[in-house]
Order: C-alpha cells, then sequence, then structure tokens
C-alpha cells in the first residue's frame, strides 16, 4: 500500500506543479464571471441604469423601438441581431453577430425605453469580454477551448488525486485538525489539505460541466452511446410566408400563445429577411434562466409559428446537457450558490500557492540537510 500512496503522492505532485497555474487561473476568471454583469456594470455605470417599474416583457411595444433604433444606428448591419429579456427595468441588452460570429460579435446596451443607445463595444476588447475568452478558449478560440477541455480532465486526475493522497489511514480527527502552533512548513500543508477539502466537492462539479461544455462533440458522442440520442436542432431554414414583414409585437403575440406559460428571454432576428424570427424561453422544468432550451419559430410576414421546440419534450441527453450551465455558473440556487461559486473559484490559487510554497521548501530544506550530511561526512574524512 505504501509504494502505490507514494506513487500518487508524486502523481498530484507533478500534475500541481503543470497543470496548477492553469487551474488557478481558471479558477479565479470563473469567479469573476459569476458576477460578470454587475461587475461590468460596476466598471460602466452609464450603460447600467436603473428605472422604475418591470423590463419588457412579451406585449411590450418596446421591442420593435428597440430594433428601430439599432438599425437606424448601423444600417449596414445586415446580420443577426439579438436582444436580451433580463426582467428588470434598466438597459436592454443587445448583439449582433455579422459573419465572424461570436468572437467578432458587437455588444449594445439600449436605453429602458430602447429609443436611444447607450453603450455600444466589440466582444474581446472590454475586460469583462476578455476575461470570458480567456476563462472559455484562453484567448485561442477552438483550439483554446479544445486545451482548456481536455485539461479540465488532467485538473480532476489533480483534484481526486489529492483525496486519495489525503484520505486518512486511521485518524480522521488528526487528519482533519489545523495546528496552528506547528512548523511553517506543516501549517502550510494544512493550509493546503483544508482548503483542497472545502472546495473540493464543488469544484469537482464545476471542472466536470466545464469539460462538457468545452468539448460538447466529444459530450454529446458519449451521450448518444450511453443515455439516450442528442435532440437535433430545428434549423430556421423555412419557406417564408408572402406580405410585408409584420411587426415584432404581432411575432411576439403569437410566440407567446404557443407557450403561454413561457418566460421570455431572447428575442433573435436573422439577417436572412425569408429566415423566421427565433425567440428563446424558459418553460417549467426548465434550469437555465439565462440560456434555457425551448424555441418558437415564427414566420415574419405571416406571424405563423412553423417552429416550436420545446425543452419539457426532450430526450434525456438534452435534459442532462441542459443542466451543464446553470449547474457551471451557479445560477441554479439563487444568490447562495452563486456566492458559494465565487468563493470556490478561489480554492484553485489557493492550493497553487500553498502547494508550491510547501514543495519549494521541502527542497530547501532537503538541500540543506543534504548539506549538512555532506559536511559531517568531510570533517570525519
Amino acid at each position: 500500500m505504501r509504494p502505490a500512496r507514494t506513487f500518487i503522492r508524486q502523481v498530484h505532485l507533478w500534475l500541481g506543479l503543470t497543470v496548477g497555474l492553469l487551474f488557478a487561473m481558471l479558477g479565479l476568471t470563473g469567479s469573476a464571471l459569476v458576477f460578470y454583469v454587475e461587475i461590468d456594470g460596476l466598471l460602466h455605470p452609464q450603460s447600467h441604469v436603473v428605472a422604475e417599474g418591470e423590463g419588457p416583457g412579451w406585449s411590450s411595444p418596446i421591442w420593435d423601438r428597440a430594433l428601430s433604433t439599432v438599425h437606424t444606428r448601423w444600417p449596414s448591419a445586415t446580420g443577426q441581431w439579438r436582444f436580451e429579456v433580463t426582467d428588470e427595468a434598466g438597459a436592454i441588452p443587445a448583439r449582433y453577430y455579422g459573419d465572424g460570429g461570436h468572437s467578432h460579435s458587437m455588444m449594445v446596451w439600449l436605453s429602458p425605453d430602447g429609443s436611444q443607445v447607450l453603450r455600444h463595444e466589440q466582444w474581446g476588447e472590454y475586460l469583462m469580454t476578455w476575461i470570458y475568452d480567456l476563462h472559455m478558449n484562453l484567448l485561442a478560440g477552438d483550439l483554446g477551448k479544445q486545451v482548456a477541455g481536455w485539461s479540465g480532465i488532467v485538473i480532476l486526475t489533480l483534484l481526486l488525486t489529492g483525496l486519495a493522497v489525503w484520505w486518512p489511514r486511521g485518524n480522521w480527527r488528526k487528519a482533519l485538525a489545523f495546528k496552528r502552533r506547528a512548523a511553517p512548513l506543516r501549517r502550510l500543508r494544512d493550509w493546503h489539505k483544508l482548503s483542497g477539502l472545502w472546495g473540493l466537492p464543488v469544484l469537482i462539479v464545476l471542472v466536470a460541466t466545464g469539460v462538457l461544455l468545452a468539448l460538447p462533440q466529444e459530450r454529446d458522442w458519449v451521450l448518444t452511446r450511453t443515455l439516450a440520442p442528442v435532440d437535433t436542432p430545428v434549423t430556421s431554414a423555412v419557406a417564408a410566408g408572402e406580405g410585408p414583414a409584420q411587426p415584432l409585437s404581432r411575432l411576439l403575440a403569437s410566440a407567446h400563445r404557443a407557450v403561454p406559460d413561457g418566460r421570455l428571454v431572447w428575442i433573435e432576428i436573422p439577417g436572412d429577411p425569408s429566415a423566421p424570427v427565433r425567440f428563446r424561453v424558459q418553460v417549467p422544468g426548465d434550469p437555465s434562466k439565462r440560456f434555457p432550451r425551448s424555441y418558437i419559430h415564427v414566420d415574419r410576414h405571416s406571424a405563423a409559428v412553423v417552429a416550436f421546440v420545446d425543452y419539457r419534450k426532450s430526450g434525456a441527453s438534452s435534459a442532462f446537457n441542459a443542466w451543464l450551465h446553470p449547474l457551471h455558473d451557479g445560477s441554479i440556487g439563487g444568490l447562495p450558490v452563486r456566492i458559494l461559486v465565487f468563493l470556490s473559484g478561489l480554492v484553485p490559487p489557493a492550493l497553487f500557492v500553498t502547494g508550491l510554497l510547501h514543495w519549494l521548501r521541502r527542497r530547501k530544506a532537503a538541500r540543506r540537510s543534504h548539506a549538512d550530511i555532506s559536511r559531517t561526512y568531510r570533517q570525519r574524512a
């Protein structure tokens, strides 16, 4: 048993020295992203105004005004526009996706009545989106996302070997103790041990969900072969109706009739005038408040619902996928869980620093001991 424990300890040590810094960075950036919107609001108060009453919903005329405002401000922006429904009476967030996709999108904030542009920024050119890209793909696009995903599996191994190294062989009270009056080297070890134990359950969930989010193709391949086929998303390639385009208010009314118990979250207007408008909604039972899995496609000419993807009718694999994002960002449990996830993100840098200092001090003590032995040997010779 002792040789196996020694081997696991060495594996844990070298994994910590190789991926520990990456783990620390992902933890810090993840903590910041838990309060992404709030931090951005503090940094840019002009785009996070407060208004009275409730935010615009299904029947609000503000959406037509907001769409007209962005089209007037950017007449050559013929790609997709998305408006986020926040349920709060404040600035209206919007995104424009041109040919470059998500990484080249423009972020826009409109006044609460949708009539003015308060702020606009390119994705990645302001702090919180830079942190988002660093956390998600290491600022290296799809390749960085793959590296982050596969590195997450190594980080899971790091966490589990740490648990195995700590696992007591008899005295649990001693294994959980922090010796305040011990030597500095022992106190470092106790800080490392107790930090890891406190954060381990949440960190395993965060790292595992992060891996699954970063590797969607590999994840869906495994789910299809072990649980159930993953539902194929409905495309927007539906024949358009005839006549002039209808206002958003009429399209919203049609979508709301299709899902009267749904909560409107995103309004997505494609650049192709023949493609339907898509409304993303949260239905009862969907765990994701910001990125739900129900979609209503409405023809912009006839205002008819041409497709409806209801989360409640999804298969087991799609239901599994729906839980990943709210578990990863802590939104599943409201503010208390978000705070817990935020604090857990601070554990990896604490583990890296205490582990590194402990290793350096042990090396220094070992060199000193070796020097003392050599000196004694030479004196005796």
